[in-house]
This record gives C-alpha cells, sequence and structure tokens, in this order.
C-alpha cells in the first residue's frame, strides 16, 4: 500500500514538474517571440527615417551610442546590429503573410543565419519553417544551409538529420538565444566548458596583476562581422602601448587555423573598434591540453620592427604565460579532484 502511495505521489509531482517546464518553455518563447518583435520595429522606424532622408547614415551610430550612454544595462543595439534590423524589416516587409509570423518563432541569430545565406523568399520559408518545427539550433541550421537542403527538397523528400530528431525536445535550451539572455539580463544558459571558463577567468586575474598599464574591457567580448556575431575570450586595452589585447584560449594542441582566426579577430577589431589614433590590436593565443602548453603572439604586419620590439617587451613573457597556464590548470584540476572526492564520500555516507 504504501508503496502504491508513493507511485501516486511521484505521478502526482511529475505533473507540477511538466506545468513548470512547460511554462518556462512559455515564457522563453513569448520573450523572444517580443525581442523580433521590437527589432521589426525599430528597423522600420530605421528605414522609414532612412527612407525620407530625414536621417543619414551617421546617425545610426548616433543612436547606439545614445542607447548605450542613456541604457547601458541593455545590449544588442550596437549600430551593426541596428542596421540588421533595418535590413529584417525591408527584408520581410513585403513578403507574403506567411513568413511574418515564422520569424516571430525563431531566435534572432537564425533569422540572421536564414537572411544572409537565402537567396529567395521560397528559400527563406523553408528553413524558417524546419527551424520553426524542428527547433534547430545554430550550428545545425548552418549545417543544413552547407548541405543544400533545401535544393534537395526540391529533388526529392530531404533526410534531416538524426541530430536534429535528438535535439527537437529541448525546445527551452534552442530559444535560449544569447541576444534575449541580453536584452532581459539573464545569464549565458548555452552549453559552455566549465574548466574553460574558470581559466579564463584565473588568466584575466593574472594579467591585470601583471602590469598596471592592462585595462579590462570584457570577457567574450562580441565582433560582429556583417550577419555573423564571434566572440574574443578577453579583450584588454595597454594605456601604454594604446592598442587593444586579445586573448585566446584553446583547450587542446595548437593548430595553425587558431592563429588564423585571431588574427581575423584583429583585423575586425582595427577596423571597427580601434580608434583613430590608437596603434593596431595584439593577439595572445594560447593553446593548452593535458600535455603542453603553446602560447603564440599575433602582431599586424604593418608594425615596423622597433614597433614590435616595444610590443613584445610590454607583454607577458611567453615562458611565463605557458608556467601560468599549467599552473592555474594543475590547480583547477585538483580542486574538481578534491570535489569529486567530496561528493563520493557524501553519496557513500
Amino acid at each position: 500500500m504504501n508503496n502504491i502511495i508513493v507511485q501516486d505521489r511521484k505521478d502526482q509531482f511529475a505533473e507540477i514538474v511538466t506545468m513548470i517546464q512547460h511554462t518556462r518553455s512559455e515564457v522563453v518563447r513569448l520573450a523572444n517571440a517580443s525581442l523580433i518583435d521590437l527589432y521589426w520595429r525599430v528597423g522600420k522606424y530605421i528605414s522609414d527615417k532612412i527612407s525620407i532622408s530625414e536621417w543619414g547614415d551617421g546617425v545610426v551610430k548616433q543612436l547606439a551610442d545614445y542607447i548605450e550612454k542613456n541604457s547601458p544595462e541593455v545590449k544588442g543595439f550596437s549600430d551593426k546590429n541596428l542596421w540588421r534590423m533595418k535590413q529584417f524589416y525591408e527584408t520581410y516587409k513585403d513578403a507574403d503573410e506567411k513568413l511574418s509570423p515564422l520569424v516571430r518563432q525563431i531566435s534572432w541569430t537564425n533569422n540572421l543565419i536564414i537572411m544572409s545565406r537565402t537567396k529567395s523568399s521560397d528559400e527563406r520559408f523553408f528553413y524558417l519553417t524546419l527551424c520553426q518545427k524542428e527547433h534547430l539550433s545554430k550550428r545545425e541550421l548552418n549545417r543544413q544551409i552547407d548541405t543544400s537542403l533545401y535544393e534537395r527538397s526540391k529533388i526529392g523528400t530531404p533526410k534531416i538529420s538524426p541530430l536534429v530528431r535528438e535535439i527537437a525536445p529541448q525546445a527551452e535550451q534552442i530559444f535560449r538565444d544569447q541576444y534575449v539572455l541580453e536584452f532581459i539580463g539573464g545569464k549565458d544558459y548555452e552549453h559552455e566548458n566549465t574548466m574553460k571558463k574558470a581559466l579564463i577567468a584565473r588568466m584575466k586575474d593574472f594579467v591585470l596583476e601583471f602590469g598596471k598599464d592592462f585595462l579590462f574591457i570584457d570577457e567574450e567580448y562580441r565582433l560582429q562581422v556583417g550577419n555573423s556575431d564571434f566572440r574574443i575570450d578577453l579583450l584588454f586595452y595597454h594605456r601604454e602601448l594604446q592598442c587593444l589585447v586579445a586573448f585566446e584560449l584553446k583547450m587542446e594542441k595548437f593548430k595553425p587555423e587558431h592563429l588564423g582566426q585571431l588574427n581575423f579577430y584583429l583585423e575586425a577589431l582595427d577596423r571597427d573598434v580601434k580608434k583613430p589614433k590608437e596603434n593596431p590590436s595584439i593577439g595572445v593565443l594560447l593553446c593548452k591540453d593535458k600535455d603542453d602548453a603553446v602560447v603564440e603572439y599575433a602582431l599586424s604586419r604593418s608594425l615596423s620592427p622597433t614597433m614590435v620590439a616595444e610590443y613584445q617587451l610590454c607583454l607577458p613573457d611567453k615562458a611565463l604565460l605557458q608556467r601560468k597556464l599549467h599552473e592555474i590548470q594543475e590547480s583547477l584540476s585538483e580542486s574538481e579532484d578534491e570535489n569529486n572526492l567530496n561528493d563520493a564520500e557524501n553519496l557513500h555516507t
């Protein structure tokens, strides 16, 4: 009898959990739809002002600066994203009525991907519908576009990756788009590497302790290039060198393409973030796997040998960074082992 009562209560409790999860998903869905609607209205406002020549291109940058100054807690309204909102509105304002509801049911990130990577209204409708039905992550959406799923669908019934079926129930996670979370002031709930995050936090403290010339700007600093977003692990400003310093941490063995990625970030920083009187940005690449640590600098080719020498003199020595990286990882591994041991002991008791 007791077992029956316990099972009945478990079923009842499960109903409550289901209600909670459903409501959480619904709240995220509504937040996402409201944010997309806001972007639509802002995009329309900007488009209308520019179309009647009341605003010039420079006004959009002024608007972004005004928002940042007067509402610093509000993210996602850089001049680049404001231009994306204008493009978003102009892309769909004359579209078929069937498209309008769909754009509000998927994340802003996926909207950007579809808007930039599709060529026709029919193709946009195809991928918007696919995202809405299958709850595609941005990675899976890009993969389906890369494999020309739309083109293949016109030939026969396309096969959807088993991974899509696997992630479809995780709608709440898919809708936790970075733009939604930043707008409502939430945390980043995307999957993250805990060890890497801890290493980045410790490395940030070390760089700030290394010299007073380093000023911290941001962690996971967002770079917007076209309709794509990228993130720099750590971004500093060096007062003596008068330049931006980007740190990238890779939890794997060094690969040449890592430097290529960092150089791409530096070019974007110099083009879009660096002030006219500041010097070219510097990149510091940190690669750490279980056996080895590699540190490389990425410097602009336009720098003179004298300037390169000055940069290297002001930056932490490579050998010092390698030792510190190894020391931090050893410390974190010991803490993790200790926590696992305590968990095991608690479970045993």
